[in-house]
């Protein structure tokens, strides 16, 4: 990874066996996943129903951490779903409960993740310690969008004033969840060929004829800080944009699409008829899931802009890219490319956040 500099007329990419390093793909799970904020989900969605437990696996099959929200009233946490004692899980389905309680041996824990109760236990000494209470990790939201992290490294508010700043305006959370529309997609390729590709709009043109045309891709900018990119999409022709207020920093301008992304491996596009959210979740060095999930804002603009038609085929057309080039990268004579100085900035940041945490 020497290659990548912090200056993009000299930097090369990553270089292709760092895609395929089975030594890396282990170190990125502590030095990338661990200390970044991960997609939970929806509050809303999650309960929905009479339900006051929900268990989960953090970025199943890869890190798979089980954790489990619970909520009192209106508070919500998130604990450690492993029982202190012998390391059973503890809750095992969605559900209505007063306490946690273990199957294996009864140990018992209220919904702050304090223990109170373990059975034959009278004689013990210096019981409980506090490592004998459920781990409680952070927690934070945004609008009605569930995050925790195992170790961040980054404030949440780095996330959240940024989306405030530009989408506050929209409410997200009056937003219309769309599961017709959301779906799961699954990527021949490794998780960071996808980001790759998306932190790009340079392949608009050659890869994206119908999003090209609602797009002014002379216009196209991308913004690179911190953890963070943010590409912005201009209106070509009569396009659809955003109806800023006045004291928006983007009033007056014609912009169609805002597509935000957090390191290392969540996105949001946001569009004059809602928002899109992509979750990118590693499962091996070549296999991906992508999910896309839809909240609409307006139903006649989302007809209009023909959203599910232009989703699904972007998506199509971005998985055939990505999983030529997980192909390509196996050849003997690809070793790794240059940077274009004002299309590629938002791979290079990528990719320099990459280095700075896996050096």
């Amino acid at each position: 990874m020497e290659k990548v500099t912090t200056s993009i007329s000299e930097s090369s990419t990553l270089p292709a066996d760092f895609y395929f390093d089975k030594e890396i793909w282990e170190a990125m799970k502590e030095k990338v996943f661990a200390k970044s904020w991960q997609y939970i989900g929806d509050e809303k969605e999650i309960f929905n129903v009479a339900i006051n437990t929900y268990p989960f696996n953090l970025l199943d099959k890869y890190i798979d951490e089980p954790l489990v929200l619970t909520k009192q009233k209106e508070e919500v946490r998130c604990l450690s779903n492993v029982c202190t004692h012998r390391g059973f899980l503890l809750s095992h389905h969605p559900g209505k409960n007063r306490k946690l309680v273990c199957s294996y041996h009864g140990r018992r824990f209220n919904l702050e993740g304090k223990f109170e109760f373990m059975p034959e236990f009278k004689e013990v000494e210096n019981f409980p310690r506090p490592c004998d209470h459920l781990h409680q990790l952070l927690l934070k939201k945004w609008e009605q969008f569930l995050f925790t992290s195992l170790d961040p490294k980054m404030d949440f508010s780095e996330i959240s004033e940024e989306l405030e700043k530009k989408v506050g305006f929209l409410n997200v959370e009056e937003f219309e969840f769309a599961p017709e529309y959301s779906k799961t997609y699954n990527v021949q390729s490794h998780w960071a060929l996808y980001i790759d590709n998306y932190l790009e709009g340079f392949h608009i043109p050659f890869v994206h004829p119908a999003l090209n045309s609602i797009l002014d891709y002379g216009s196209y900018d991308t913004i690179c800080d911190k953890n963070m990119v943010l590409q912005v999409g201009y209106a070509e022709g009569g396009a659809e944009t955003f109806d800023f207020p006045e004291d928006h920093p983007d009033y007056g301008k014609n912009i169609s699409a805002y597509y935000y992304w957090f390191y290392p491996n969540f996105m949001l596009n946001f569009y004059p008829w809602g928002v899109q959210l992509n979750i990118v979740r590693p499962y091996t060095e070549n296999f991906t899931k992508v999910e896309f999930l839809y909240y609409i804002k307006d139903r006649t603009i989302w007809e209009r802009m023909s959203g599910e038609q232009l989703g699904e085929k972007t998506q199509q057309e971005d998985e055939w890219v990505v999983e030529g080039v997980q192909k390509g990268l196996k050849s003997r004579f690809y070793t790794d490319g240059r940077f274009s100085t004002t299309r590629e900035t938002g791979v290079h940041h990528f990719h320099n956040l990459l280095k700075k945490d896996l050096s």
